[in-house]
C-alpha cells in the first residue's frame, strides 16, 4: 500500500500539520451519487475497529506537543471515549430518555466515522489551539503529550536547541520513541515507503527533531540490514547444503587509500569486486596445463577438512610499469614466512555480518588460516620464494598447524579497459591506466566461526517460531566446522 507515516513535532507544526489532515479529509467521497476519489486514502490513513466496535480511518501521524497544547484535542474523541471505565458518563438528569427522529433527506451521504464537524470560517480569536479547527479524530496512541514543559512558559521556556535534545534523550530513554511511537500509525511497516515530518526549527523543537530524525534513521537502516541478513543466513545455510566453495562479497568497509571509490556508484562497486573475482578465478581459464587448476580441484584444496565450503577473497595489487628508477612496495614477492601463516592482502571482501554497518574489529584481525589458493598475476613467472611441492602441487607444510596452500601464476595483467571507472591510484595518488599487477587470496579461516554465530544471534528473532530453532542449529553446526580442534575451547555464550 506504500504507506506514509507522519510526525509532528511542536506547536507550530500542529498548526501546520492540522490543516494538512483537513485538507485529506476533504477528498473522501461518500454516496453512490459522488465520483470516486482520485486520492488513495490508505497512504495517509489506517482502519481500524472503537472499542465499540465503529470502524474508524485515522491518520497515520503521532503528534508530539507541550502540556497545554492541545486544547479539547482529548476530550471530544467520541470513537474511543465511549467505553472509557476510568470516566463514566455522567447523567445530568434521572427521567427516561425520549428519542426523537429528524425526517432523513432523500439521498443522505454516509458519513466517515473518523471526521468531525467543526466551526467553518471562525476567526483568529475563536481559534486558540490546533484542535479548535481539525476535522479528524486521532487514534489515542497518535498523541505524545511532554509533560515535562508547558506551552508558553515564562518560567521554563522551550527555546534552546540543546533543551529539544534532552528531552527526546530523556523520552528515548523511556519509551523508546522510535521503535513504538511510529509502530502505533503502521502496524504493517514493511510496505511503508517513507516518513513525513513536520517540525519547528526555530526554538527547541529543532533540537527534539534533529535527534529523533537521527534515530529513525538508525533504526530504519537497521530493520533493512536486518532483513538481509536474515535473508542471507537463509541463503547461506542452503547453499552451504549443495555447493562445493561459497565466497560471500561485499566492498570492504574500509578501503585502502589507493581505492578511490563511488559506494554510491554500482559502476564503481561492481568494478572493484570484478577486478578482484577475476583474478583469483583466473587459473581456471588459462591455456597452460602446468598452470592451469580446475574448479573441483580449487575446491578440493580450499575445502581440505571436509565442510569448511565458505571461504573469504582478498587482493593487493601494484601498477604494472612502475616509473623508471622505482619499484613499488607491493610488486614483491610472497615470503615462505607469510605463506605459512596464512596470506593478508591489502582489501578484504568479506561480508559483515554485525548488525551495526562497522563492528569495532578492523577486519584485519589475523585468524589462523586453514587454507588458501594464492593467484598472482603480472609479477613473473615465480609468484613466491623457492617452496617445496607435493605431488598435487601444494606447499609441504612443516606442521599440521600451517594453512594448506596451492600457488598459481600468469603474467597476464589486470586490463583497465576503457569501460572500466578510474577507482585504482598509485602510491603518488595517480591515476592508474593500462594494468594492473594483481595478487589474490581464496581462503578458508577460523575468522568464519565467529562471523557465523554473530550472523545466528543477530537474525535468529527475526525467523519465526517454527524456524527459529532449525535455522539457528544450522548455523551453529556450519561455525563448529571452523571452531573445532584450534579454539581454546570457551564457547562465548553462542546459545541465546
Amino acid at each position: 500500500m506504500h504507506e506514509i507515516i507522519t510526525l509532528q513535532l511542536g506547536n507550530q507544526a500542529n498548526y501546520l500539520a492540522t490543516h494538512f489532515w483537513n485538507t485529506q479529509e476533504s477528498y473522501f467521497t461518500y454516496g453512490e451519487d459522488q465520483d470516486e476519489s482520485p486520492v488513495d486514502h490508505d497512504v495517509h490513513f489506517r482502519p481500524g475497529l472503537a472499542p465499540d466496535g465503529t470502524e474508524t480511518f485515522m491518520p497515520r501521524t503521532v503528534i508530539y506537543d507541550l502540556k497545554g497544547a492541545f486544547g479539547t484535542l482529548r476530550k471530544i474523541n467520541a470513537l474511543y471515549d465511549v467505553d472509557d471505565e476510568s470516566t463514566p458518563p455522567q447523567a445530568l438528569w434521572n427521567g427516561a430518555p425520549t428519542l426523537h427522529r429528524a425526517r432523513p433527506s432523500r439521498n443522505p451521504p454516509t458519513p466517515n466515522p473518523s471526521t468531525r464537524a467543526c466551526p467553518r470560517r471562525a476567526s483568529p480569536p475563536a481559534v486558540r489551539y490546533f484542535s479548535d479547527y481539525s476535522r479528524v479524530f486521532y487514534h489515542p496512541k497518535s498523541i505524545v503529550q511532554l509533560a515535562e514543559h508547558e506551552l508558553n512558559s515564562s518560567v521554563a521556556p522551550f527555546e534552546r536547541h540543546a533543551t529539544g535534545e534532552e528531552l527526546f534523550a530523556d523520552l528515548d530513554r523511556e519509551h523508546t520513541t522510535c521503535s513504538t511511537a511510529t509502530c502505533a500509525p503502521s502496524p504493517r511497516r514493511d510496505h511503508m515507503q517513507g516518513v513525513q515530518v513536520f517540525a519547528g526549527l526555530e526554538d527547541a523543537w529543532g533540537g527534539f527533531a534533529g535527534r529523533y530524525l537521527e534515530r529513525i534513521r538508525d533504526e530504519y537502516g537497521k530493520e533493512k540490514r536486518l532483513l538481509r541478513l536474515a535473508n542471507k543466513a537463509k541463503t547461506l545455510i542452503e547453499a552451504y547444503k549443495q555447493a562445493s566453495i561459497i565466497v560471500p562479497l561485499a566492498v570492504p568497509e574500509r578501503l585502502a587509500g589507493r581505492v578511490k571509490l563511488d559506494a554510491a556508484s554500482q559502476w564503481h562497486t561492481s568494478a572493484l569486486l570484478a577486478a578482484a573475482m577475476e583474478s583469483a578465478m583466473l587459473p581456471s581459464r588459462l591455456k597452460d596445463p602446468f598452470k592451469r587448476e580446475t574448479l573441483g580441484g580449487m575446491a578440493d584444496v580450499l575445502n581440505t577438512m571436509g565442510k569448511q565450503s565458505v571461504a573469504g577473497l582478498q587482493i593487493s595489487f601494484a601498477p604494472a610499469q612502475p616509473e623508471e628508477g622505482q619499484k613499488d612496495a607491493r610488486q614483491r614477492k610472497l615470503t615462505e614466512e607469510e605463506l605459512s601463516e596464512g596470506v593478508q592482502l591489502d582489501l578484504r571482501f568479506t561480508p559483515s555480518d554485525q548488525l551495526e554497518a562497522y563492528s569495532r574489529s578492523n577486519g584485519f584481525d589475523k585468524p589462523r588460516v586453514f587454507s588458501q589458493l594464492v593467484a598472482s598475476r603480472g609479477y613473473g613467472d615465480e609468484p613466491v620464494e623457492p617452496v617445496e611441492i607435493d605431488e598435487a602441487g601444494r606447499r609441504v607444510r612443516r606442521s599440521s598447524y600451517e594453512p594448506v596452500t596451492k600457488s598459481y601464476n600468469s603474467t597476464l595483467q589486470f586490463p583497465l579497459l576503457d569501460s572500466f571507472p578510474d577507482i585504482f591510484r598509485g602510491d603518488d595518488d595517480e591515476e592508474l591506466t593500462g594494468a594492473l599487477n594483481i595478487t589474490s587470496s581464496l581462503s578458508t579461516d577460523s575468522s568464519v566461526f565467529n562471523r557465523l554465530k554473530s550472523l545466528r544471534s543477530t537474525v535468529i528473532r527475526s525467523f519465526g517460531i517454527e524456524d527459529r530453532e532449525t535455522l539457528g542449529n544450522e548455523l551453529m553446526e556450519m561455525a563448529d566446522e571452523y571452531h573445532e580442534g584450534w579454539s581454546s575451547g570457551s564457547d562465548d555464550g553462542e546459545d541465546d
